[in-house]
């Protein structure tokens, strides 16, 4: 995720040169030209970007409604997608013209306004991927069989994270409610989300804060445990697209194309989310199940492009933290956010309804899942099955998570499910008689 992001570096790599492209324009490099190249910047892996990057790309539905355009205008419409790790170097690519619509996480948005502003090649935030509004998307782990029990067992620690991206701001608000100093308390180690993971399992770092979808990966593979569920700061995160403001007006056209492709990517997920998922694994090579995790039918990502007030407002609550960090001066979210042309490309489409999670279950060898009402059903259907997954929303939280890696608690004949061992702990400390029990023994009583 990637979010919901991907990591930026420090400022100055936003500004050295990457991977070349014919952005904008004609081929000929006037908006008159009859062949006309858009070149799109996504992150595959980033998995909460798929109906503006990986699942659109393997559709086509871009290059289908480009074709249609040509068919009235008489121009050939030609798409380069350009495949990176992080936001950092499609910031970079755009703002020296060469990349034209970019998507990646909040945090590195307002970085991409920033930058857009400062080079004289400003950028607009049109359209929303995927989003969670409690947070969920970002989670701090650790390894298995680490003492660490919370965030404040972090003092004194290295932490790995990606400095500017959503995960790093998730990491500095969370340890400021645990009452820890992100500065002087803990040793964060800036570094991308592939070279932590590796940090994390040599040890090398004792903690890693990632966002979508590092930690479901790795919690999947076995090589971390969630220490902290981002959600529980209640606040939304999510990944939107940015268009260079030069080519939005040069090619509105272009742009509403894109966004009526995004919009039927996104419709497609939600019609066929395991369809989908095993697109999208097979395109990044993530496993199918961890791409349900966080895009599925109870997914931890909500699929919409609509620019939802919320999202705005968190935005602008994100600004403080990244001017803190020294990495933006400030940015008028305002100005950047711009709904326009996506009201123009799809007029009239509403929000979806909030919806809370439900138990899932995706049995070995089927190409479609079975939700539940109850983790106690979950249980009871896992039991002697042939399971190839199976899904567990966090009883305060909502965040779904792995079941055989949740924190399960049983409170006379109901059962109730944890992302983190804290989470679990603090409500046995409210219900007396409570305890907390493996997964196989929630599987074993619940039957």
């Amino acid at each position: 995720m990637q979010s919901r992001r991907l990591a930026l570096s420090l400022p100055l790599a936003l500004l050295l040169p990457l991977a070349t492209a014919c952005g904008g324009g004609g081929a000929d490099g006037s908006a008159g030209g009859k062949a006309v190249t858009v070149t799109v910047g996504y992150q595959s892996k980033t998995i909460n970007t798929v109906t503006a990057g990986t699942l659109l790309r393997s559709l086509g539905y871009f290059e289908e409604e480009l074709a249609a355009r040509g068919r009235k205008d008489g121009r050939t419409y030609r798409v380069v997608w350009q495949d990176y790790a992080t936001g950092a170097p499609i910031t970079a690519q755009m703002t020296a013209g060469k990349i034209d619509i970019g998507s990646m996480g909040d945090f590195p948005l307002l970085i991409n306004a920033a930058r857009g502003k400062q080079l004289k090649e400003p950028t607009r935030l049109v359209a929303v991927t995927g989003y969670n509004l409690r947070g969920g998307l970002n989670t701090v782990v650790r390894a298995p069989g680490s003492p660490l029990r919370s965030l404040r067992d972090l003092k004194g620690r290295k932490v790995s994270t990606s400095v500017g991206s959503a995960a790093d701001g998730t990491l500095v608000r969370a340890l400021r409610r645990a009452g820890l100093d992100p500065a002087k308390d803990v040793q964060k180690v800036n570094q991308q989300p592939s070279v932590g993971a590796s940090a994390l399992t040599a040890g090398s770092a004792d903690a890693l804060s990632q966002f979508v979808a590092w930690p479901g990966l790795l919690a999947f593979q076995g090589r971390a445990t969630a220490l902290y569920d981002g959600a529980e700061l209640n606040l939304p995160t999510f990944h939107g697209v940015t268009v260079r403001e030069r080519f939005a007006k040069e090619r509105p056209e272009v742009l509403d194309a894109f966004l009526r492709a995004q919009r039927r990517a996104t419709d497609e997920l939600r019609r066929r989310p395991v369809a989908s998922a095993e697109s999208v694994a097979k395109e990044t090579g993530l496993p199918a199940e961890v791409v349900y995790l966080y895009n599925g039918a109870q997914g931890i990502a909500t699929f919409d492009p609509a620019l939802r007030p919320e999202l705005v407002s968190a935005l602008k609550e994100d600004v403080p933290v990244l001017k803190e960090a020294g990495l933006v001066k400030d940015v008028d979210v305002d100005a950047f956010v711009d709904a326009a042309p996506l009201r123009r490309a799809v007029p009239g489409a509403a929000y979806p309804k909030a919806r809370a999670a439900r138990a899932e279950l995706w049995p070995a060898g089927q190409d479609s899942t079975r939700s539940f009402d109850s983790p106690k059903a979950l249980l009871k259907a896992v039991k002697g099955a042939r399971v190839r997954a199976a899904y567990v929303p966090d009883a305060v939280t909502g965040t779904l998570w792995f079941a055989d890696r949740a924190v399960w608690v049983v409170d006379g004949g109901e059962f109730r499910a944890f992302v983190t061992r804290e989470g679990a702990e603090r409500y046995l400390s409210g219900h007396a008689g409570s305890r907390i029990l493996s997964y196989a023994d929630a599987v074993g009583l619940a039957s």
